[in-house]
């Protein structure tokens, strides 16, 4: 079983020819890797697992798991 964090894109860079992001998950930011979410831009909802933006959703969703996460 994986468990999947909707997070919000703030912000994109290149690290070492990566794209990757700062994402925020509810007031905490990480740094997650967009490769295999490239549409993904600034505002986007995407679903993090292991450092990886693993697909896109929409904001409504994201914050009705985030309401229920701890």
């Amino acid at each position: 079983m994986c468990l999947g964090i909707p997070g919000r894109v703030l912000e994109i860079h290149d690290d070492a020819g990566l794209r990757m992001a700062t994402v925020d998950f509810g007031g905490v930011r990480r740094e997650v890797c967009l490769s295999c979410t490239p549409r993904a831009e600034v505002g986007t909802y995407v679903i993090v697992h292991v450092g990886f933006a693993i697909t896109e959703v929409d904001e409504a969703e994201a914050e009705r798991t985030l309401d229920v996460l701890p």
